[in-house]
């Protein structure tokens, strides 16, 4: 039960910085265009040039 005392805590810090990266992340605007860079990879704009 003594294991409680470490891991309690460092299951929540874990848990906040995935929170953090996450608030990060949109605040970033790394979810502003999911399907743009799906379709970009299909394109075959670079065999044109």
């Amino acid at each position: 039960m003594d294991v409680l005392i470490y891991l309690v805590p460092m299951a929540l810090m874990l848990g906040l910085s995935g929170l953090a990266a996450f608030l990060w992340s949109l605040k970033n605007g790394q979810y502003d265009d999911v399907q743009g860079a799906a379709v970009r990879v299909l394109s075959d704009d670079d065999l044109r040039t």
